[in-house]
């Protein structure tokens, strides 16, 4: 396996640590940390971080070892960015990049739909051109921040009599257009993460639109590989940290750790160095021009196995302690660690991918594949 990084990389590295030992430490002096999320507090780091320059798979790395991650904009820098420059115009590239450095404009994904999660291509939203304009009518579902997004990554359907796959299109959706509504849904952690989005009539202009009609879902799977990618890599940060939880553990052992603690530890903290290891890899492939496929999978996977043994370690370790429900950061990690093996793209369909792609097991049957979608009982 390589590991070697192309010296350009090893010098934005060595520019992102001096960078950050230099600017964290002030940020937080003048944002002091809650403990709750603050997306303003977020905002205004990724406003300082655009100013110094600093946005790329590296620097994201180099915040993480900072511990100056920030969760912000995840959809925004792990999918709507990476697939704008592998599709978008350049008149596109100039209008939403710049903004989406700068902290300014949040970005949504409305692909799944309540009858179109793990079949994405099977989706019912409908969009008809009308002059220079496309109107779209639908449903999305567990749409991430779309309560403060700007704008939504949008897969609609064009054509209803060809292949499912190849009847979408793929649009940049300004989430304050006329007809859209966005429903949060309550979390059992008490938060309001996810969102239901309602689309009635709201019209898309031809100049919002990645790529031809038909090219929807070969975008789309930019989009799913980045997305990947992005939440295997843990850019939004970790629900907590290793050394947080090896803090808990040694506050409340002070006079040594029992085996299952250990042993525990020894997990995650394994755990934790693989997906370091996977990113190093997804790194070099980038730095030599290659494009990471299969990985992004198996990065996922990685992840959410590490963060239920993160969250299911803090829960023992704690005890009875674990049952009174606060503003904790374990408790939160544990109520939310399940979604981790379902958002963006369940383990069972993670580990389908890698039989394919990396095995070269055969795909599993798709009777409808190649049917018109109108006559597939849709």
């Amino acid at each position: 396996m390589d590991f070697e990084e192309p010296a350009n990389l090893a010098a934005v590295r060595a520019e992102a640590r001096a960078w950050l030992e230099e600017n964290w430490p002030a940020f937080c002096a003048e944002h002091p940390d809650t403990g709750r999320y603050d997306p303003e507090r977020a905002r205004a780091w990724q406003r300082r971080l655009a100013a110094g320059g600093c946005e790329a798979t590296v620097w994201s790395e180099e915040k993480a070892r900072a511990g100056a991650t920030i969760p912000f904009n995840v959809v925004g820098f792990g999918m709507a960015g990476p697939t704008i420059i592998s599709h978008g115009s350049p008149e596109q590239k100039a209008r939403y990049l710049p903004a989406l450095l700068g902290g300014d404009e949040i970005w949504c994904q409305l692909f799944s739909e309540p009858g179109a999660g793990s079949d994405l291509a099977s989706l019912t939203t409908r969009a008809v051109g009308d002059g220079d304009d496309w109107i779209v009518t639908g449903q999305k579902v567990w749409s991430s921040s779309a309560h403060d997004a700007d704008w939504g990554l949008l897969l609609a359907r064009h054509d209803f009599d060809v292949a499912k796959h190849k009847g979408l299109v793929y649009l940049l959706a300004d989430m304050r257009s006329p007809g859209i509504e966005v429903r949060p849904l309550k979390q059992m952690d008490g938060g309001a993460h996810f969102n239901e989005v309602f689309l009635q009539d709201v019209r898309v202009p031809h100049a919002n639109r990645l790529g031809e009609p038909g090219d929807g879902w070969r975008i789309a799977i930019t989009t799913l590989m980045h997305e990947r990618m992005s939440i295997g890599s843990a850019s939004g940060g970790y629900v907590f940290s290793f050394e947080t939880l090896a803090g808990i553990a040694h506050d409340r052992a002070p006079d040594g750790l029992d085996a299952i603690t250990r042993d525990d530890l020894a997990r995650v903290y394994t755990q934790r160095r693989i997906l370091e290891l996977l990113n190093a890899r997804i790194l070099a492939k980038i730095g030599r021009g290659q494009i990471p496929d299969a990985e992004g999978s198996i990065m996922k996977l990685v992840l959410a196995n590490l963060v239920s043994s993160m969250a299911e370690a803090g829960m023992r370790i704690l005890g009875a302690d674990a049952t009174v429900f606060g503003d904790d950061a374990v408790q939160r990690a544990f109520l939310g660690a399940p979604a981790f093996h379902i958002g963006g793209g369940t383990d069972e369909i993670q580990k389908n991918l890698i039989g394919e792609r990396v095995l070269g097991l055969p795909k599993d049957p798709s009777p409808d594949k190649d049917r018109p979608f109108s006559g597939s009982g849709h």
